[in-house]
């Protein structure tokens, strides 16, 4: 299965991975968040990432599942 890229813009100087996955309408709850991270199948810039409150900046790049997220600052 191929791979979706999003871009995702933010407006604040960083977001929280869990709040992130809800954001980009990844996850319904943010209960459900907790649990993909922590299972270990998030990662940020390539490196796998269990923390949940990890704070995602503009130019960060996540991957979930098939999605991969472009983190951008809103223009």
């Amino acid at each position: 299965m191929a791979l979706q890229h999003e871009t995702i813009q933010i407006r604040t100087e960083f977001i929280k991975l869990d709040s992130l996955l809800k954001f980009a309408g990844l996850c319904d709850t943010g209960g459900f968040a907790k649990e993909l991270i922590q299972q270990g199948q998030v990662s940020v810039n390539g490196e796998v990432c269990t923390m949940r409150g990890k704070k995602i900046r503009p130019g960060d790049e996540i991957a979930v599942e098939n999605y991969i997220l472009h983190v951008k600052n809103q223009e």
